[in-house]
């Protein structure tokens, strides 16, 4: 066995990140560009909004013209025309004047507030009474107050949520450069695997992974591209890996990492152009046996055959790889969406690694409550069953029934 489980601590394992390439960039509509990364920060080329504009159904006013104002003592202002809606008003506010205006129009020269509908009354044509005093500023939105020109408005690395779409909009920026979604190749390997519709022999079964694998990379943003289910055979295998280190981002092998056969995989990984093994065994419970190798800048992984095993693994340690290779700075990247829960029971776990409890979480009068889905790491019902991790780090012995826990939402 060539120098296998001399395991590599998760953060050593996260340190390898920068050395891999990125995907190339490309300029897409906005309409399109939703989930996806920004490739280049972005700058403001005008003002938003590019004027004075109010919030609010009311009169334009100079502010001072209505200081002091009460039910008690009410301002007398003229009243002027209105400001039609999408036109610049034709006439200026002087002191002691009002003009009618409605949410989102142009604040007229002379104006610095608007008066809200309830605290006025058109005495008649030309006349307005006023029950509040305004403030300068009050209901209106000043130009450039949103954004500046010039203005770094987002930066290279953001996913782009439907908030930094309406930005873009609102800027006129109808193409957005972005990183492509990193192509990830799924081959599931091992002479015991077959495909899914085919009804399996003794000792056979069917191909979950490459499944699983294909949905989570779709689910993280990338595009699988799955190259089928390759036998135990060096030249075989080695010549798939080959394909698909030309034709994708990133490489992921399910199977081929347990006792018989991770030599094979090694040897495999170790042929690829210009490769080097980085990580053959990480110290975390499911996913031991997990190898992480770069050829020709592209991350390529070993992942157990165990369905839930190389479920968990990809979430936990490949996702984050994944993520950079689609141009995602580190401080924009997915977050954990999480729960806090309380423990049902007591949970063992072995100091020098880190646990990934599969739990099921369960409303209850006190909160949420996370119950431990029991199960081997081969099973896929007790990914369906789960909502959730429970990480235990490796310097922990355990974690009591009743203790609160941070649920990693799955």
């Amino acid at each position: 066995m060539k120098d296998f489980f001399n395991v590599t601590p998760l953060d050593t394992v996260f340190s390898h990140i920068p050395l891999f390439s990125r995907a190339g960039t490309e300029s897409i509509d906005i309409l399109s560009a939703v989930g996806r990364v920004l490739a280049e920060d972005m700058t403001s080329p005008e003002d938003v909004p590019g004027f004075a504009r109010a919030t609010m159904d009311g009169y334009a006013v100079a502010a001072a013209s209505t200081f002091g104002a009460s039910e008690a003592n009410p301002a007398y202002l003229s009243l002027n025309s209105l400001v039609a809606m999408g036109e610049a008003p034709d006439a200026e506010i002087t002191s002691g004047a009002a003009i009618r205006i409605s949410t989102g129009g142009m604040l007229p020269n002379g104006a610095d507030s608007v008066v809200m509908l309830e605290y006025a009354a058109e005495i008649d044509a030309v006349t307005l009474e006023v029950y509040k005093s305004a403030a300068p500023g009050s209901h209106v939105i000043t130009r450039g107050e949103d954004v500046r020109k010039g203005q770094q408005v987002l930066s290279a690395g953001t996913r782009l949520r439907p908030q930094e779409i309406g930005l873009l909009a609102a800027l006129g920026i109808a193409r957005v450069p972005v990183v492509k979604k990193p192509v990830v190749a799924i081959i599931s390997t091992g002479d015991e695997i077959v495909a899914i519709d085919k009804i399996p022999g003794p000792a056979q079964v069917r191909d979950i992974n490459s499944y699983t694998l294909s949905s989570q990379v779709t689910a993280g943003g990338g595009t699988a591209l799955n190259f089928g289910i390759v036998k135990d055979n060096y030249d075989t295998l080695a010549a798939v890996c080959r394909q698909a280190l030309e034709k994708t981002d990133m490489v992921m092998l399910s199977g081929g990492s347990s006792m018989g056969v991770r030599d094979l995989t090694i040897d495999v990984l170790n042929s690829l152009p210009h490769a080097e093994i980085l990580v053959h065994g990480i110290p975390i419970s499911p996913g031991k046996p997990t190898i992480l190798a770069r050829a020709g800048g592209k991350p390529v992984w070993g992942l157990p055959g165990h369905a839930a095993s190389a479920m968990v693994v990809f979430d936990r340690v490949v996702r984050p790889f994944m993520a950079h290779v689609a141009g995602m700075a580190a401080v924009h990247s997915d977050p954990d969406y999480r729960a806090v829960a309380t423990l049902s029971r007591n949970i063992a776990s072995a100091q020098g690694r880190t646990d990934f409890i599969r739990v099921r979480l369960q409303k209850t009068d006190s909160g949420l409550v996370a119950e431990p889905v029991l199960g081997k790491s081969g099973l896929i019902h007790t990914m369906v069953q789960a909502h959730g991790l429970v990480e235990i780090d490796a310097n922990t012995e355990g974690l009591e029934k009743g203790a609160p826990v941070s649920v990693i939402l799955l």
